[in-house]
């Protein structure tokens, strides 16, 4: 088995390796290529998103700068925007839904390293998929670490880290984020401009 392959399945791998270190500069050659782009280029960027990622839905936006790791692992739903200095630490898999709205300077960081220091000095790691389910938003600065899913429609407030699973519908905030409270009708009607 490769150790892409072994990556893929979320098994231990060695990111030492030159198999992976030819994928992350490939994906990190295609984020320098994005990020030379004036914001004006839109079918440019598309179609740079569309190659580094394993599928991107309808509409995608993403302001440069962005920095992926893997790129081949993860997939965008329609009409994603994230904002500048997106840093996605990709080799367990990322999976953002529909409608999703990402914040500037958020990183999503899906590797672990070896707990045993002299594994982790050769070079062993593995990863924790991540998801990030329809109409969420993720507030600025955000860290969410490998192995969260965060449920539809939900909050995350700015400078949280996310170490563990947000169900759907509410608000969370903090480090380590925590559910604040359930997302209420009244919160949707005092920040919409439409009602």
């Amino acid at each position: 088995m490769t150790e892409l392959e072994k990556l893929k399945q979320h098994l231990f791998y060695n990111c030492d390796s030159e198999e992976i270190r030819l994928q992350c500069e490939w994906a990190k050659d295609l984020c320098y290529e994005y990020n030379r782009l004036k914001p004006s280029a839109r079918a440019d960027r598309e179609a740079i998103i569309r190659k580094l990622f394993a599928a991107v839905g309808e509409e995608p936006w993403i302001e440069a700068p962005l920095q992926v790791d893997i790129g081949v692992t993860s997939r965008l739903g329609d009409r994603v925007y994230i904002n500048h200095n997106f840093v996605c630490l990709d080799a367990g898999g990322v999976s953002i839904g529909n409608d999703v709205r990402i914040g500037p300077n958020v990183g999503i960081y899906t590797p672990e390293h070896a707990f045993d220091p002299v594994l982790r000095n050769a070079g062993y790691e593995h990863s924790f998929p991540v998801v990030i389910e329809d109409n969420v938003w993720i507030g600025g600065g955000v860290s969410i670490l490998g192995g969260v899913t965060i449920g539809r429609n939900s909050i995350v407030g700015a400078g949280s880290v996310v170490t563990r699973d947000i169900p759907a519908d509410v608000i969370a905030v903090g480090n380590p984020c925590r559910i604040l409270r359930e997302l209420t009708e009244e919160d949707i009607r005092a920040h919409s401009p439409l009602l």
